[in-house]
């Protein structure tokens, strides 16, 4: 359960920028999700709702999760496209030598502070 470590790092994210905002206290909170990350988003919502009651910036924060797509650059044909399953072709080519763009990682999107 990785998400209570990542969840950890983000609320400190979360804080440090306050600090710097000389702000006290984060109302929302939003990030994105890749579909390959690794991350299952109600998991991490749920640690989110109980890691931010010990943060003095984020205990209010409410938590917006967008989805990342699996974007990829077919390195046969050069197209950029979305895959909408895991199956790793390209859907203009068929061939296998991709590069994954995004859809990988965890992304602080945007705090919005008081």
């Amino acid at each position: 359960m990785h998400e209570l470590s990542i969840v950890e790092s983000l609320i400190t994210l979360c804080e440090q920028n306050a600090k710097e905002q000389n702000t006290t206290q984060i109302s929302e909170v939003y990030v994105k999700i890749g579909r390959l990350s690794g991350i299952e988003s109600e998991l991490f919502k749920r640690c989110f709702d109980t890691f931010k009651l010990n943060s003095s910036f984020c205990k209010q924060a409410e938590l917006f999760i967008e989805q990342s797509e699996l974007e990829i650059t077919c390195f046969e044909c050069g197209q950029n496209s979305i895959l909408k399953q895991n199956e790793f072709k390209c859907p203009h080519c068929q061939s296998t030598e991709l590069k994954i763009i995004s859809g990988e990682d965890l992304l602080l999107m945007r705090l919005v502070m008081n």
